[in-house]
């Protein structure tokens, strides 16, 4: 099947809230080739691209596909505002993948320049309004998505199924990024602790390296995105039912619970 299959068949499922069995077709031997589904598929999809998720790719990949992150598109409704201390539902693929991340979140406050596909840190950090705490809930209609590989987490929107941004962080640029910290409970226990600095050179190395690869595929960053830039703690499996707790240390305690997916439920 050709990416326009697959496309249809990642869009198809999500929209209807069913689960796939397999691979809707050949699994992309590269990461060029997975972006190609990807693209297609943001184009089926009946939304508008309102920022980007930054994932890491393992070391048992990195060799293969050459590049240590990848990126997926976050739809403007798949956002949902989360106010500290607030209980927002999410919903979950329930036959599929489902999980929450604790992440750190930049907002940009201008467009990116269409040409540069290379970015430094402190580049990618003049574009920046505001940073905030939030939780990406991962998902796909395909269960295995993340044992099969990173271009098959690609293939399909990059395992994103929405964003729950909370609150900014106060005076972030006067802030290190050590002091960053944060954990994440499911049914009050524990399953992770980290920070922004928990990944290999911080949120700022994760937004420049989104900046250039959305650069190098023709869709440069606009005003006003947001990039969410890497689970701090782990990626933490969740059921419908379940409740999550996150806590930014001194920032804000985000509350959410898993509901399943109803069709037509765009996320």
């Amino acid at each position: 099947m050709d990416s326009d299959a697959v496309a249809e068949e990642f869009v198809r499922a999500r929209l209807d809230a069913v689960a796939l069995a397999d691979f809707p077709g050949t699994v992309p031997a590269t990461l060029n080739a997975a972006y190609a589904y990807q693209d297609r598929a943001i184009a089926l999809w009946p939304d508008n691209v309102a920022g980007w998720k930054v994932g890491r790719v393992g070391p048992l990949w990195l060799e293969r596909v050459g590049e240590d992150r990848l990126v997926g598109p976050i739809f403007r409704r798949g956002i949902r505002l989360a106010p500290s201390q607030q209980l927002v539902e999410f919903p979950v693929f329930t036959a599929g993948f489902a999980a929450v991340e604790a992440e750190f979140v930049f907002r940009l406050a201008a467009d990116a320049q269409s040409d540069k596909t290379h970015w430094t840190r402190e580049e990618a950090s003049q574009l920046v309004s505001a940073l905030h705490v939030g939780i990406e809930t991962a998902g796909s209609p395909l269960a295995s998505i993340n044992e099969l590989g990173p271009t098959v987490v690609v293939s399909d929107f990059g395992s994103n199924a929405g964003l729950l941004l909370g609150p900014a962080v106060p005076d972030w640029r006067a802030r290190s990024f050590e002091s960053l910290t944060c954990e994440v409970f499911i049914e009050e226990r524990s399953v992770g602790r980290g920070g922004a600095m928990s990944l290999p050179g911080g949120p700022l190395a994760a937004l420049a390296f989104a900046l250039g690869r959305c650069a190098r595929r023709g869709l440069p960053m606009k005003a006003g995105y947001v990039i969410s830039t890497g689970a701090t703690t782990g990626i933490h499996a969740v059921r419908a039912g379940q409740s999550v707790r996150v806590m930014f240390d001194g920032i804000a305690e985000l509350l959410c619970q898993a509901i399943p997916a109803a069709k037509g439920v765009r996320t």
